[in-house]
């Protein structure tokens, strides 16, 4: 059984990157889409657990500013409202209203998870592959809940790592099949 010890964060976007891509993206916007809603629960994780500023938790966050060919709009995915814009055909999300490269969450998908980046990708695939894409689209944060490492709650948890088990990936879609 493959297992990696690894935080929450890389794990989430990895997963949000393949249910995209299960829904239709392509694969460079879905790696940014799995980057930007993995940085919206990250938030508002910190907000929950007071690691946000006062300042931070009260201030409204300000409409991302587009030009006028380019039109600011967002995309549901893993619970959250990521906000997108449509550049040239191809959508790319946002984070501090400027796009995500694809590149760089590839290479941070690379970087934590190293050689078993292939294995967890797999894995997570067959996952996604088991559900219809409309059923992916309504659980896909459910199922994360049941196969991201464990750590503890609240803020003794914030930026800890857990292991992650290829096994209890592919037991949720052999249960899936099993039906």
């Amino acid at each position: 059984m493959q297992t990696l010890r690894i935080n929450r964060a890389p794990v989430m976007t990895l997963w949000a990157v393949v249910v995209a891509e299960r829904l239709g993206y392509a694969h460079d916007e879905a790696l940014t889409l799995g980057r930007a809603v993995t940085g919206l629960n990250a938030y508002a994780k910190a907000k929950a657990v007071g690691l946000a500023s006062a300042a931070e938790r009260d201030a409204k966050r300000p409409e991302p500013r587009t030009r006028p060919a380019e039109r600011a709009d967002s995309v549901g995915l893993l619970g959250r409202q990521v906000p997108v814009r449509r550049i040239k055909g191809s959508v790319r999300a946002l984070a501090k209203d400027a796009a995500i490269a694809p590149t760089s969450v590839e290479r941070y998908l690379e970087a934590k998870f190293k050689e078993s980046l292939p294995v967890f990708r797999t894995a997570m695939q067959k996952l996604a592959a088991s559900r219809s894409p409309d059923d992916l689209a309504l659980e896909a944060y459910a199922l994360y809940e049941k196969f991201r490492p464990r750590i503890p709650a609240g803020d003794a948890g914030w930026g800890k790592a857990g292991v992650l088990s290829v096994a209890s990936i592919e037991g949720l879609a052999l249960r899936r099949a099993v039906r």
